[in-house]
């Protein structure tokens, strides 16, 4: 064992006894995160408008503060952009973190001298918790990487202005700094494919033991690195790897083109962090569920996604929630967010500690016929139909068909780019539509009495994702393609371009 790798097994086992305190109180831990962050910001614009000075409890809070999404902040927010002070929150943020949402336009979310260290110890912790849990720090002694957006920045009324993962490649810590991957000229580059294959050029040979990025960037990039190497699989380039740090969407549909790629199992860890703040991180190598970071500077709120567009619904605690219950995620954060709906759903998989999972998007559904599919079901049934019809998914999202052209009944359309596709294609569509019945009763009653026909599936090419999102201009970094949609924008323009 190297000094190294002793040195941070030593310092991931203390940080293991640190953190208990927070893990094992985690009520105590929000109450006081909640109190802080009231106190912090009660003199700021926000919190003279609402009443921060008159709030005592948790039920004073949540009449003070409304439920709102960006559109519901703009205006502070433009008023931070444009450099006045003390507004979400005391002084002005450090970052915006630059974001382009699809009702919203572009989106500045702050970030502050109090929000950035949550970012990157989190994001530390959590391979210190993968370090001692696995018992295994040989991967310091290697090469890391993360595929991110570029570093370079620019500047708003003297504020530095960058997507989230560019902002943190400046703060890799200096004892890593020997360890990482690609160059920071690399990382500058801005257009995705030419930083794919300049990446390829720089990681060849080098001793790759850990890597983080978005599972269809990560597998371009993959594919990419054996096309210019020749060789088969992976592991044959990097021998020595350890950890695939995923996140962003969900894996398992990523899974068998990973393992088929890598020439056999990859152990992942999936964080859950966004530009609003870290909010949680897998912190057992082998179990599913995220950590809820409830020390992180943030306090939470959930509403049941079911509800989350009543006129009134209910905001729900930590002490409120539970198992199985799809919920909208809402932040109070130490950037200044205040009720923001991040635009998320989280089941609960754990109550002690808390523990969760990302269940899709409260926007992202299909419910042209009131059957309100969301994003882990879709994911449930591909990964059932994959299971009884084996084949390789590249990618795919689905839309509703509320007219078809030949005038039969509206139905769910699936395109699905097949890395390998099944032998029986008719049985992997019935599997498919018979996987997302067994999961959302609504759809299953709409096709059992004859209102919507079974799924229908089409093939695409391999690249028609990628072209899709290069002509809306997200192509690679941390951009991700919508899984599914009520309506038919991404579905028409593959019909028009992925024949």
């Amino acid at each position: 064992m190297t000094a190294k790798e002793w040195a941070a097994k030593a310092f991931a086992a203390w940080m293991h006894r640190k953190n208990q305190a927070w893990i094992q109180h985690p009520l105590e831990a929000q109450e006081k995160v909640r109190k802080n962050l009231v106190a912090s910001a009660k003199n700021t614009a926000f919190g003279r408008d609402h009443g921060f000075e008159a709030i005592r409890s948790v039920r004073d809070f949540q009449n003070a503060i409304p439920v709102v999404d960006y559109e519901g902040i703009r205006g502070y927010v433009e008023r931070v952009v444009a450099g006045e002070p003390d507004v979400l929150w005391p002084g002005k943020p450090l970052y915006f973190a630059k974001t382009s949402g699809t009702t919203s336009g572009t989106k500045y979310i702050p970030l502050t001298k109090e929000s950035m260290p949550c970012h990157i110890n989190a994001a530390r912790d959590m391979l210190l918790a993968y370090i001692h849990r696995s018992g295994d720090a040989s991967l310091v002694n290697g090469k890391l990487m993360f595929l991110q957006g570029s570093p370079v920045m620019t500047e708003k009324n003297g504020i530095q202005v960058g997507r989230l993962s560019g902002i943190s490649a400046h703060y890799v810590p200096s004892y890593l700094q020997k360890n990482r991957l690609p160059s920071w000229e690399t990382n500058c580059i801005e257009d995705w494919e030419t930083k794919v294959d300049k990446i390829c050029e720089e990681t060849l040979g080098q001793d790759l033991r850990a890597l983080g990025g978005i599972p269809p960037w990560v597998q371009m990039y993959f594919e990419r690195l054996l096309e210019k190497s020749g060789t088969t699989d992976i592991r044959s380039l990097f021998p020595n790897f350890k950890l695939y740090i995923a996140g962003g969407v969900a894996f398992e549909p990523y899974r068998s083109r990973f393992e088929q790629l890598f020439g056999g199992p990859i152990t992942r860890i999936d964080p859950y962090p966004a530009s609003e703040g870290f909010i949680a991180y897998q912190d057992r190598y082998d179990k599913e569920g995220l950590l809820l970071l409830v020390n992180n500077g943030m306090y939470f709120e959930f509403i049941p996604a079911d509800r989350y567009f009543d006129p009134n619904p209910p905001r729900l605690t930590l002490a409120e929630v539970e198992l199985g219950v799809h919920y909208a995620l809402v932040l109070h954060t130490n950037a200044g967010l205040w009720g923001y709906s991040i635009g998320d759903t989280v089941e609960f998989t754990e109550l002690h500690p808390f523990r969760i999972r990302v269940t899709g998007r409260i926007k992202h559904f299909i419910s042209a016929f009131g059957e309100h599919v969301i994003g882990s079901e879709v994911e449930a049934a591909l990964q059932a139909a994959v299971a009884e019809q084996p084949c390789v998914v590249r990618e795919f999202t689905v839309a509703p068909q509320v007219a078809p052209a030949d005038g039969g009944l509206p139905h769910h359309d699936w395109f699905v780019a097949f890395d390998q596709a099944p032998r029986d294609f008719t049985a992997f569509c019935a599997a498919l539509d018979a996987g997302l019945r067994s999961k959302n009763t609504y759809y299953n009653d709409l096709v059992a009495g004859s209102i919507l026909r079974p799924a229908v599936v089409q093939q695409v090419p391999l690249d028609a994702f990628n072209a899709y999102m290069k002509s809306i201009g997200k192509l690679g970094g941390q951009n991700k393609l919508p899984r599914l949609a009520n309506d038919r924008k991404i579905a028409d323009w593959l019909v028009e371009n992925a024949r």
